[in-house]
């Protein structure tokens, strides 16, 4: 399986595992809106390798994790039910990780390698 330019990890940081099942989606900005170019839910190691096209062109695009949903599945009550992180891509061919640290009432990210 090829990796896409977009991947992302999410761990739980209050539970110190992976979040594994969390929904996300990959949106491009085009000027007046936002379009959906892909979705996918995380693996057992809290991972995302295949999102979306393996390249893209350089822009704004957002990642849509649904956080709610996966709190909901733990039985877990959380202030933040999505998270969006809006990002640009700037050269062709780069790699973008794109990590979310969660927890039911914070949460952080960076630009990973």
């Amino acid at each position: 399986m090829s990796v896409s330019q977009i991947t992302t990890h999410v761990l739980d940081t209050a539970s110190g595992r992976p979040a594994a099942g969390v929904a996300v989606g990959l949106y491009a900005h085009d000027g007046g809106g936002w379009d959906l170019l892909a979705t996918g839910t995380t693996d057992a190691d809290g991972r995302l390798k295949n999102l979306g096209p393996e390249e893209l062109r350089p822009g704004t695009y957002r990642l849509n994790f649904g956080t709610g949903s996966y709190y909901e599945g733990l039985g877990t009550e959380t202030f933040f039910p999505e998270v969006d992180l809006v990002f640009t891509v700037t050269g062709p061919g780069e790699h973008y990780h794109v990590p979310l640290l969660l927890s039911p009432f914070g949460y952080s990210t960076y630009r990973g390698s």
